[in-house]
């Protein structure tokens, strides 16, 4: 049985159920920010701290790719701004060749063979960093370069068990 002091922590915990896109709020009515890396966004239920030291339930009715930017609704009204955390990653490039195209088809479906996480950027992809892939990669004629960025990578198409489905419109 639960305690009643017990009960009271509870129901006095703010609860989040509803995200916010980027986009269709501003960012200056936030009260707080989560600083978050691309795994620690993709939730539907966890206790959140913000930077600034609120803690708040994030309570969602089904697991959801947070990006960065948007807002967390709180039960009161305030909102809390999600922020990707930069992650060391790799950028995979192509060097201009004719065949430039049918390379990065053939890099893409080598990581996707191998279930990497990937973020398409324009004509780049954005892996998380994995020296046995960065060694793949450059011996398949990609050009890697390290950087630090955020990631948001591609969610699977099938609907279930993957949060919003594919895409990311």
């Amino acid at each position: 049985m639960i305690k009643p002091e017990a009960l009271e922590r509870i129901r006095a915990v703010k609860r989040a159920s509803q995200v916010l896109r980027a986009g269709a709020w501003r960012a200056a009515q936030a009260s707080d920010h989560v600083v978050l890396d691309a795994d620690q966004r993709y939730r539907r239920r966890i206790v959140m701290t913000g930077e600034r030291g609120g803690k708040f339930l994030l309570d969602l009715p089904e697991a959801t790719a947070l990006r960065d930017g948007d807002g967390l609704l709180l039960d009161d009204g305030a909102i809390v701004a999600v922020v990707a955390r930069p992650e060391p990653l790799i950028e995979i490039a192509v060097a201009g060749t004719a065949d430039q195209t049918a390379i990065m088809a053939r890099l893409a479906w080598h990581l996707g063979n191998r279930h990497a996480e990937v973020e398409i950027v324009g004509d780049k992809l954005r892996m998380r960093r994995d020296h046995v892939l960065e060694d793949m990669l450059i011996g398949l004629g990609a050009v890697v370069t390290p950087i630090e960025a955020p990631f948001e990578p591609e969610r699977g198409a099938y609907r279930h068990g993957h949060g919003e489905g594919g895409g990311r419109g």
